[in-house]
């Protein structure tokens, strides 16, 4: 039986997990191995669709990490698919509303509670388990404030029954307060919100999850309260190793971009 993200949350203060972008199961596995509580799946930004998401969560779970995913769109239809695939948590991309937060809890609960139509085809397997209790109850919601909107509607998002936590993506967040989009953002509205979300979900007694640059950054996250945290992308690790390795190659005070190597 794969892993609960629920209990892992109610046993340890803070989980760490890595980022997929890429379609490939080996690296999903591989992130999975080296120690991490969950990783993620993007089914948004990433190059990943349906056919590759589900392998790479039976790799992740082979592995010993919790399979979560960030599905393209608040469509309730790619919600249930995801989550009858056997992912155990759907981050759900741009929320701006209560009413849309309520439509995203819908699309995870089975009647009477939700929407959500009945057919776990892998999440059945994987659970050991038939229960709509059990297979609707589970999974975790989470949605993406992303905009000054749902900035704005922040106290009526958290409030919504139902809802597990808010995941926050620094770099579309500054997009949508009109910033340059990074993860690392000195600008104080910046700051700002991501505070005040982390607050609003500390007060309704909801995770706060953020995606970060890395372990250094993940760690001052989880210092200020933060419970369900980034730490490492597939692509951008591959991209910084690779570079790292190159300037130590051409000589440590090389500029390999300079150089013509990048």
């Amino acid at each position: 039986m794969s892993r609960v993200l629920r209990e892992a949350l109610a046993a340890k203060k803070t989980v760490f997990g890595g980022w997929c972008a890429l379609p490939c199961a080996f690296g999903a596995e591989l992130m999975a191995d080296a120690g991490l509580d969950y990783v993620c799946v993007d089914q948004q930004h990433g190059l990943i669709d349906y056919a590759h998401a589900v392998p790479m969560f039976t790799a992740i779970e082979r592995a010993g990490a919790i399979p979560v995913t960030r599905v393209p769109a608040a469509a309730d239809w790619m919600i249930a698919k995801a989550l009858d695939a056997g992912a155990q948590a759907v981050i759900v991309p741009m929320c701006e509303t209560a009413e849309q937060a309520a439509a995203v809890v819908s699309a995870c609960r089975y009647p009477p509670e939700g929407t959500r139509s009945y057919g776990p085809i892998r999440a059945a397997l994987v659970r050991k388990a038939r229960d709509t209790a059990v297979l609707g109850g589970e999974p975790m919601c989470l949605v993406m404030i992303e905009s000054r909107k749902g900035l704005e509607n922040l106290d009526a998002i958290v409030a919504t029954p139902g809802l597990d936590g808010i995941y926050i993506g620094p770099a579309d967040l500054a997009l949508g307060l009109g910033l340059e989009p990074d993860l690392d953002k000195p600008e104080k509205e910046h700051a700002d919100a991501i505070v005040a979300i982390l607050r609003a979900c500390q007060r309704q007694g909801l995770v706060a999850g953020i995606q970060c640059s890395g372990g250094a950054s993940g760690r001052k996250y989880a210092g200020m309260g933060f419970g369900f945290i980034t730490i490492a992308k597939d692509s951008a690790l591959l991209q910084a190793g690779t570079k790292q390795e190159l300037a130590r190659a051409v000589g440590e005070t090389a500029n390999p971009a300079a150089a013509g190597y990048t």
